[in-house]
């Protein structure tokens, strides 16, 4: 019998997919992020305090961790206990009880969710103390009552995911109600825009903030997303379009269903694209007058930690959160492996059939989640999180989790060190800066 052979540029996991490709005539759609090793937050350390640096007393002295977003414009800006938001993820691609989950363990760690494509549920303005609208090229669910009754508003023009392309929810999870939502019919694929109906550009968005902003009497702080590709100039022109707030969403950022060729080349690593925001804001002198919010592969505390370091305001989790309410459970690994998967490796969120009751709209696996539960275990992620993020500032002498900087870091790469412009550890360094 003939053998598999494979080599670097052909290896297995691309003969299967050229296989599957001429088996089936589709091309592959999946959710989760990149799988592609990438240069990462990983290959960054804290240079703790020692004898140069003064570190504080972790049990006597406190770190802040508050954060206020949206203050340029707007007379309402967010007032959050962490630096840590929760990602927009729609109601369609979760279950009714994976966003009252989320809006529950949001509110008791003190901050704030956000609302995917699709529009508002009761079950996530019930329960989130502080929600974020998402305006997307769609409109699916936009209804002006849901923009007032929201606490901000982001404007979506990318997704680290799928720069340049727009949202898939296929027909297994488009129910009664989801169709209702979305003005959709029941059982179809959906596929939402790659870009708003309503402006060709920049000056278009200006004009529309403007109008968000009238709608709302100016209450509300106006957040603009964009996926990481030209974060210099796309967080130029968001700023000069009048965001209060830019989000910023890295490759490794995940999506409930897109072209697996999208997530895996379309897009640059959040840690590229970091510093380049943060250059952008400096170059216009706004930095910290308007917010700059990161996302895309986060995970925890010390994530966390070196996205505040390089100059971000805030960052925001969207896998984590889900992982944190149950999904990829250890438990569950006999019915994930039914499904020809395996806890630890589940990303098939786009089909509807998650047994942890998360990524799906079928009322028997969406009951299982238990949004009491879940949102104690997403609050306990979060504190844990923001507690590592305190622990990493005070070694580094920092009273507020927002001192940390630049100087605080080197890089254990010199991919790591290019891209997020901090000497290589042991060096003053900085490759294609300092010479």
């Amino acid at each position: 019998m003939d053998s598999l052979r494979e080599s670097a540029t052909f290896d297995r996991t691309t003969i299967a997919a050229i296989q599957r490709a001429a088996r089936t005539g589709v091309y592959d759609i999946r959710g989760g992020g990149a799988k592609r090793a990438v240069p990462h937050f990983d290959d960054l350390v804290f240079l703790g305090a020692s004898m140069s640096r003064y570190p504080l007393e972790g049990y006597r002295e406190s770190c802040g961790t508050d954060v206020v977003l949206g203050g340029r414009h707007a007379s309402s800006p967010l007032h959050l206990d962490i630096p840590v938001t929760i990602a927009g993820m729609s109601f369609g691609a979760l279950s009714g009880p994976a966003k009252e989950a989320i809006g529950r363990g949001a509110s008791e760690a003190g901050t704030s969710t956000t609302t995917g494509d699709g529009g508002m549920t009761d079950e996530e303005r019930g329960h989130s103390s502080h929600l974020v609208y998402q305006y997307l090229p769609s409109r699916y669910g936009m209804n002006p009552d849901h923009l007032r009754a929201a606490d901000a508003i982001e404007i979506v023009l990318g997704q680290g995911a799928k720069p340049g392309g727009g949202g898939m929810l296929l027909g297994q999870k488009i129910t009664d109600r989801v169709a209702g939502m979305r003005t959709l019919p029941p059982g179809i694929d959906q596929r939402s825009a790659c870009r708003h109906p309503d402006w060709t550009g920049p000056d278009d968005l200006a004009i529309k903030i403007g109008e968000l902003r009238e709608i709302t009497d100016w209450t509300k702080p106006i957040y603009v997303k964009v996926g990481a590709s030209r974060p210099f100039y796309d967080v130029q022109l968001a700023v000069k379009a009048g965001a209060d707030v830019v989000v910023v969403d890295g490759m490794q950022g995940g999506t409930a269903a897109t072209q697996d060729v999208f997530i895996e080349h379309v897009g640059i690593p959040t840690l590229a694209a970091l510093p380049e925001a943060v250059r952008a804001l400096q170059e216009m002198g706004v930095h910290r007058e308007v917010q700059l919010i990161v996302s895309g592969g986060v995970r925890g505390g010390a994530d966390l930690a070196k996205c505040l370091a390089l100059g971000a305001d805030a960052v925001a989790i969207g896998t984590a959160a889900l992982i944190a309410l149950g999904d990829n459970d250890p438990g569950l690994d006999a019915e994930y492996r039914a499904l020809g998967s395996a806890a630890g490796y589940y990303d098939d969120w786009q089909d509807g059939r998650d047994p942890a009751g998360i990524t799906t709209q079928d009322p028997a696996l969406a009951a299982r989640l238990d949004p009491i539960e879940g949102g104690r275990r997403l609050a306990n992620f979060l504190r844990v999180m923001t507690m590592e993020a305190q622990t990493i500032a005070r070694a580094c002498g920092k009273a507020h989790v927002q001192h940390l900087e630049p100087e605080d870091l080197a890089a254990l790469t010199i991919e790591a060190a290019a891209m997020a412009r901090i000497p290589l550890a042991g060096t003053n360094w900085i490759p294609g800066v300092s010479f």
